[in-house]
């Protein structure tokens, strides 16, 4: 069931293909700011899932974080979100990434619940039109 306070912690390992210099988010061989973005929904979703019903999920639609300190390859992250908000079908998060030496980055994710099936169907039709 979808409660307010309902939670989710991963952990993750940085590897090559989360660096910024692999992503073209910059030059460094550290967590890109766009991996540890993904990280932060993925855990979102995988914290509300298992309470949606049958043939629904949800799709990210507002991110806003900070990305405070470098984590490097090898680097273990955690990252933590909490559901803070319900309003129909908007869920908000409060998201929070950390490594060994503390708070990596943190800020607020929202997201919303759609009926998988037709929320596919809609974007293929919009496919079809290219």
């Amino acid at each position: 069931m979808l409660e307010i306070g309902n939670a989710n912690t991963e952990l993750r390992t940085v590897l090559p293909q989360h660096t910024a210099a692999h992503l073209n988010s910059g030059t460094l061989e550290v967590l890109a700011t766009p991996m540890m973005i993904a990280w932060m929904e993925e855990c979102c979703l995988h914290c509300v899932q298992p309470c949606l019903a049958e043939g629904q999920t949800t799709v990210g639609t507002a991110v806003s974080v900070t990305h405070e300190a470098p984590t490097p390859l090898n680097g273990q992250v955690k990252i933590a979100c909490v559901l803070r908000s319900v309003d129909g079908r908007r869920l908000t998060f409060a998201v929070e990434a950390s490594d060994s030496s503390g708070i990596i980055g943190r800020g607020s994710h929202e997201r919303f619940i759609v009926d998988a099936r037709r929320f596919q169907e809609k974007c293929n039709a919009k496919a079809a039109q290219l």
